[in-house]
């Protein structure tokens, strides 16, 4: 994976340094309760890894196995692309009265919070290609974190009640909230299901402790 910028006659910028050298000596067997994660998610223009955009970041983190509140983002995006067809699932119109940021000042906020913490995300491979596909437009590399799916780690729960899938983690974010019994008063923001995901990571974790071979490198994997 690229530490640098991919265009070597851009000078490297010292928010991207930091970043970088964060991961140069990772400890592998930290305790888990010592672990910072960050749930994240995105709204964007649409789902096209190319020609669309991220409208809004959301992200909140994880400490001592527990959500805090005071640790989090919310980043609206200036929309240099807009798509009307998906503004019924995200809400955010053009004309918003949000307060709104470049791209490349979104990213640089975004990597700056987020460190080296262990991402977690339902569906990440979208949103962690979009993120790179945004720090690829401004000379950048690509996210070095370790990534969790909400989705895959639903589906090793034996309690689920999706189980018959047989491990196929296509499932929503609202079947994970209809079987964990968590709110959906804040879906289809990139905040709202943000915390969802951090709540629902928090649940499917402690069923996962339930059994005998449970660990930080059990998840990763």
């Amino acid at each position: 994976m690229s530490f640098w910028p991919l265009n070597t006659n851009k000078e490297v910028p010292e928010f991207w340094k930091k970043y970088c050298s964060l991961f140069k000596k990772q400890n592998q067997k930290i305790p888990i309760q010592e672990v910072r994660f960050v749930a994240f998610d995105t709204e964007t223009t649409g789902f096209d890894y190319t020609h669309d955009r991220i409208l809004s970041i959301g992200a909140i983190a994880i400490n001592k196995m527990a959500i805090d509140i005071a640790d989090q983002l919310e980043l609206y995006l200036q929309q240099d692309v807009f798509n009307s067809d998906t503004v019924e699932i995200h809400g955010i119109r053009k004309n918003h009265n949000f307060d709104t940021i470049s791209e490349s000042k979104a990213i640089e906020s975004f990597i700056k919070y987020i460190g080296n913490a262990i991402i977690i995300a339902h569906h990440a491979d979208f949103d962690r290609k979009m993120i790179n596909k945004a720090l690829k437009r401004n000379g950048l590399g690509t996210l070095k974190n370790r990534f969790l799916d909400t989705g895959v780690l639903f589906g090793k729960t034996k309690h689920s009640i999706y189980r018959s899938r047989k491990g196929n983690n296509q499932y929503t974010l609202d079947e994970l909230c209809d079987d964990l019994k968590i709110s959906k008063s804040d879906r289809h923001t990139a905040s709202g299901d943000a915390f969802i995901t951090a709540v629902a990571f928090l649940k499917i974790i402690s069923k996962l402790k339930k059994g005998p071979k449970f660990s930080l490198k059990s998840i990763l994997n």
